[in-house]
């Protein structure tokens, strides 16, 4: 909570600056004026100073921050959507609901993750306590989820079956721990993130001892990089 106090020729001016200076509206913030007498008996005796003390109020819920700002998105985007957001234990859990819902995934997800991230900026802005946002419309995560598990398992038994490191295409950080954590209990693969955002990738290596075990019906393949669209 801020508190600005400002003195001024007249209550409006002084009310101007102290807005200026917190960056916010009339509406968030509580106002108290200290010697106004521009009314009343004592106008003939008014003060030439008045001052005001400017209490900014504390925002709203990142629940309602999250939907305010995804709904002056949508109204630019001619959109409609219905969006529910639920906070549960510092996660903000935000559900898009619509027509065109294509149109906000975006390539592999590219266009909700940007959303998502702005989101994130908006419900944390001035707040101590991080607050994790999720945003998904579609079931889009879920679904894409599974497809990573999928993925991460057959490339696993590629990474084996070719004794040879498997390369993937730049991913997020989300879907990055997805790879890895589908299998970090795989005893014949490890993973691990090679490059910088947003070029990060995951690489899929065999274990040391388990080469042979691995069969030798494939001779290994150089430089092999695996699409996303393989086994999506």
């Amino acid at each position: 909570m801020k508190v600005v106090e400002i003195v001024g020729r007249n209550a409006e001016e002084a009310i101007a600056q102290a807005l200026a200076q917190l960056n916010t509206t009339r509406d968030k913030v509580e106002i108290e004026v200290f010697g106004d007498n521009s009314k009343g008996l004592f106008s003939l005796f008014k003060s030439k100073e008045v001052k005001v003390k400017v209490t900014q109020l504390q925002e709203d819920d990142p629940a309602t921050r999250a939907v305010d700002f995804l709904s002056k998105v949508f109204e630019k985007m001619n959109l409609e959507a219905e969006i529910t957001a639920v906070l549960e234990d510092r996660t903000l859990n935000v559900s898009i609901e619509g027509k065109d819902m294509a149109l906000l995934i975006g390539r592999r997800g590219q266009t909700l993750d940007s959303l998502q991230y702005l989101v994130s900026l908006v419900v944390n802005k001035d707040h101590e306590d991080y607050i994790r946002v999720m945003l998904d419309t579609e079931n889009y995560r879920t679904k894409r989820e599974e497809t990573l598990v999928k993925l991460a398992h057959k490339l696993a038994h590629k990474a084996r079956q070719y004794r040879k490191d498997i390369t993937l295409e730049p991913m997020n950080p989300y879907e990055r721990r997805i790879i890895h954590s589908a299998l970090q209990n795989n005893s014949y693969v490890s993973t691990r993130s090679e490059g910088e955002e947003p070029f990060r990738k995951v690489v899929i290596s065999l274990n040391k001892g388990a080469a042979q075990s691995s069969g030798h019906s494939h001779r290994p393949q150089t430089g092999a990089q695996t699409s996303l669209a393989d086994g999506c």
